[in-house]
């Protein structure tokens, strides 16, 4: 039986709590722009609080839309995200910045397609697969229709590039295809032409062979490559058990290269030590578990499957943000999600929320 019920609450307290402890870590880090540029501050911190605050309308809105809608405009929404995609290479409308063509620009407004582009991936995937259903596991209807879409994407964010934005989706897509049925020797097959793409494109971009240097070896260069890493370490070690205090990072103020976005997360472990980083940690974990209860629950494979790429997109990335700053994985562009300075990523994030909130208002009953 399939029911109608109010949204997941226990779903929904988790993203609240995630919203608060990332606006209260952004209050606290953004404080550094002031010894960089004390007019930033305010604009930055405004433009924060309103990606939020329409964040959370779209949430709302989109939690009220039926689930089934994404299934029969996924295609549309598909083509739709990769015309939007392809804009950041048409000049005067695309935006280059630190070298990646990521951004459409139009007058002072900027946003990156790729948000959208995640999204709409994931959609058309979980639309696909179950679709074909049993045929999942096959080659033909299964495996062959993914690497196909993947080469797509690919083709485009590599180009930009935006290697760290395809390794999310990518992800998003292996978890799909697992949860299908796909099978095993197709996932080894997958996985084997993955890590030798990889590989070659580690050796034909010298900004990854540099990053994967950087990693193995942080303190070769700590001027230079290897400056982001040290300066997060020492901001991580600085915390300690209980941090410094609200306020009270030293790192951000002229050391911590993007405070209030990739590095956000040492500025968290700096201020609020071991316990507040593995609280964050936990928050997201909570999120993981719960997003897969509600897969589990999702009244059809199409349900499922979309709760569990949107779950896997939101947490792979925010996970990649974390361990880059910890130095466990190379250095990730990638923002930390409900928490980092970044409009585009904030409100694509929550619209994504307000259908997993959809979803969990029609769960089975056993």
């Amino acid at each position: 039986m399939i029911r109608s019920k109010p949204v997941d609450r226990i779903f929904l307290g988790i993203v609240g709590a995630l919203l608060l402890t990332g606006l209260l870590i952004f209050t606290s880090a953004s404080l550094g722009l002031l010894a960089r540029s004390g007019a930033s501050f305010s604009s930055v911190a405004l433009n924060q609080f309103l990606a939020v605050l329409g964040g959370c309308v779209l949430a709302f809105f989109f939690s009220k839309i039926h689930y089934s809608f994404w299934r029969r405009w996924s295609f549309y929404i598909f083509i739709f995200s990769i015309f939007l995609t392809l804009l950041v290479f048409v000049p005067q409308i695309g935006l280059t910045f630190g070298g990646g063509k990521r951004w459409i620009a139009l007058g002072s407004f900027s946003f990156q397609p790729a948000e959208f582009l995640k999204a709409a991936f994931v959609i058309y995937t979980a639309a696909w697969l179950s679709g074909v259903k049993e045929k999942a596991a096959t080659f033909k209807e299964g495996m062959l229709p993914i690497v196909i879409l993947l080469v797509i994407v690919g083709v485009i964010l590599l180009k930009q590039p935006d290697t760290d934005t395809f390794i999310s989706i990518f992800l998003a897509a292996l978890g799909m295809f697992i949860v299908a049925g796909g099978r095993l020797r197709h996932l080894f097959i997958l996985m084997v032409v993955a890590t030798l793409g990889f590989g070659a494109l580690v050796y034909t971009r010298p900004y990854l062979m540099q990053r994967i240097s950087t990693f193995i070896d942080p303190q070769a260069n700590p001027l230079s490559s290897g400056y982001q890493i040290q300066q997060s370490l020492i901001a991580i070690g600085s915390g300690e058990i209980f941090g410094r205090g609200f306020g009270q990072s030293i790192q951000k103020f002229s050391y911590l290269p993007e405070p209030v976005g990739d590095s956000i997360f040492a500025v968290a472990a700096e201020e609020f030590g071991f316990i507040g980083g593995a609280f964050l940690i936990l928050l997201f974990l909570f999120f993981t578990l719960r997003s897969f209860r509600l897969a589990v629950k999702a009244p059809d494979l199409f349900g499922g499957l979309l709760v569990v790429g949107i779950a896997i997109l939101i947490v792979s990335g925010s996970f990649m943000n974390i361990a880059s700053m910890l130095g466990v994985i190379p250095l990730s562009g990638l923002p930390l999600l409900f928490v980092s300075h970044g409009g585009t990523a904030m409100l694509i994030t929550l619209a994504e929320v307000g259908i997993l909130l959809n979803i969990s208002r029609f769960r089975k009953i056993t």
